[in-house]
């Protein structure tokens, strides 16, 4: 997985005595407090309005945070509308509370099992779940939204995208020409794609989709702004050809396994993201045997041992 260094909240000129910063005029981010490698700095809040409020992704169960939101509240207006790119632990489980405080009410695709495919239902149910940023298994919308759904707060109007591929129910949400990427395209990382929640066919098909949105700038879950959207979409497209490249080149040379491939493919990588590799490159020989290119023996699994006896 690449990593292009954590941009800190600092980006956005953060003064950490408000907390708060304004990224447009009717638009504010707060940043949780839970940097990982895996999310930089922290998931991203955003607030919309000005009057009628909306909040997308409250984050992570922290009383700092959930303290930050309902100060920041004080200053926005009233919360009408609690959105949620995906179900996450580092992106929903705050929902609940926040719903319970405000009365809003919670709003996403489905819970953390929607938007499956069948193929990674079946993964889901053999045990081949692991990795990421952890699943809110407890979450639960109170309104689901459909693909292409739009969503009316007072002058303002979003709409739902479903990008499957980072995480099966992850919706970006659409906005005056910007959209809020979730952890489908940040611009300080790459996306892990862990399977079965993760789907690298359908990441791919969703970075297809996200770019003909032409958007004029990308605000995503963990780090900056993205204010070259296509160039950076472009970017990450390249990046996961390149990674399947190298695992067919790999497999041309002889059968290996997963953690072969971590060890020949990331050894620039430090150990401590090789879990995290796995993942992505079980991702990609998910995807790559199901378009016929590469095998796995005896069959599909984290240990199995995979193929390929010529390219497409």
């Amino acid at each position: 997985m690449t990593r292009k260094g954590a941009v800190p909240c600092s980006a956005f000129a953060r003064d950490p005595l408000t907390v708060m910063r304004c990224l447009e005029p009717d638009l504010h981010v707060i940043c949780a407090p839970n940097p990982s490698p895996m999310t930089g700095d922290g998931t991203n809040t955003y607030i919309i309005g000005t009057d009628d409020v909306c909040i997308i992704d409250p984050g992570p169960e922290s009383d700092a945070h959930f303290k930050a939101l309902v100060d920041a509240l004080h200053h926005c207006g009233r919360l009408r509308k609690i959105l949620v790119t995906h179900s996450h632990l580092d992106h929903s489980p705050l929902a609940r509370r926040l719903s319970h405080h405000s009365g809003a009410p919670i709003l996403a695709f489905g819970n953390s099992s929607a938007g499956r495919s069948d193929r990674m239902e079946l993964l889901a149910h053999s045990g081949h779940a692991g990795g990421g940023e952890g699943v809110d298994h407890a979450f639960r919308a109170d309104r689901t939204l459909k693909d292409n759904e739009s969503i009316q707060l007072g002058e303002h109007e979003l709409r739902a995208i479903w990008t499957p591929g980072h995480f099966g129910n992850h919706l970006c949400f659409e906005w005056r020409g910007a959209v809020f990427s979730g952890d489908h395209v940040m611009g300080w990382s790459s996306t892990l794609v862990s399977p079965p929640d993760g789907d690298m066919g359908a990441y791919m098909r969703s970075l297809d989709r996200l770019e003909a949105q032409m958007p004029r700038r990308l605000y995503p879950g963990h780090g900056a702004p993205v204010d070259a959207p296509r160039a950076r979409i472009a970017e990450l497209r390249q990046h996961r050809q390149a990674r399947e490249d190298a695992i067919l080149s790999q497999l041309l040379v002889g059968p290996r396994t997963i953690a072969q491939l971590v060890g020949l493919i990331y050894s620039d990588t430090p150990p401590s993201l090789h879990p995290a590799a796995s993942r992505n490159i079980f991702a990609h020989l998910i995807d790559l045997e199901e378009r016929g290119v590469v095998k796995s023996h005896p069959e599909m699994s984290t240990t199995a041992i995979f193929s390929c006896d010529q390219r497409e």
